[in-house]
């Protein structure tokens, strides 16, 4: 008489990406589920910087012609005051802008109007440096995906193996049929810590190379700021009487 346990049916071990990951070990599970939730938070970031610094370079080119054509130092102009105040190119005119606010009333004499020009060219890169740094929040975390996901999911896959290895020794079967779903299963880790440190890594030189061109923006917007606020205040010593070199 045949041993109806011998002749029973191997279980059926579906390999889509679904059936590996609910037919995981819970510890690969786990790993599985970092990954995909650092893929999607990878996502998230790339999305957000991609869309926010094209606008932001759609915008800056629009922004440093106004300022050549209208430059109101005591406040915002027109093109600066619809824009969002968490612009950067408006964060630095309203920072260089205020400052020859609080110093309008002190220029008198040439040596003042090159200490305003000063303290205008520092407000100015400050809010610069605030607002780059701002852009470039959550960046870093791109590269922490792309740096770290490849070994999570290594271990994923380590950690699998080593249990088919073991389910293997208990049931004294080497066939492939028993194998093949385990160690499937295992590559799956190993392929999902792929799939979220590719793209963080791809995505984190370029938003960065973005960002350096925006910055190299800003620091030419400072510069033609800077220029017309010069033949301001050369035009404004000329009305007054003073010498201007």
């Amino acid at each position: 008489m045949s041993d109806p346990i011998s002749n029973a049916a191997p279980a059926v071990h579906g390999l889509s990406p679904v059936d590996l990951f609910l037919q995981a070990d819970a510890v690969v599970k786990t790993v599985m589920i970092l990954l995909i939730l650092a893929s999607a938070w990878g996502w998230a970031v790339i999305l957000d910087k991609e869309i926010r610094v094209k606008l932001l370079n759609r915008r800056a080119e629009k922004l440093i012609k106004s300022i050549q054509t209208e430059l109101p130092l005591g406040h915002l102009a027109p093109s600066f005051a619809a824009v969002s105040p968490n612009d950067p190119l408006a964060q630095v005119y309203r920072a260089a802008s205020e400052e020859f606010t609080r110093s309008s009333d002190l220029i008198y004499t040439e040596a003042q109007r090159d200490a305003l020009q000063e303290r205008v060219h520092r407000a100015a890169n400050l809010a610069s440096a605030s607002a780059i740094g701002h852009l470039q929040s959550r960046l870093g975390s791109l590269a922490t995906i792309g740096a770290v996901s490849p070994f999570v999911g290594l271990f994923g896959t380590v950690w699998g193996i080593m249990t088919s290895f073991q389910g293997i020794a208990a049931s004294n079967n080497t066939s492939l049929a028993v194998v093949a779903p385990g160690i499937a299963e295992a590559l799956f880790a190993t392929a999902l810590g792929l799939v979220a440190a590719i793209p963080a890594v791809i995505f984190y030189n370029r938003i960065g190379t973005d960002i350096g061109n925006y910055g190299k923006k800003v620091a030419s917007f400072i510069g033609v700021f800077e220029i017309e606020l010069s033949r301001h205040l050369s035009k404004k010593g000329e009305r007054n009487g003073l010498r201007v070199a």
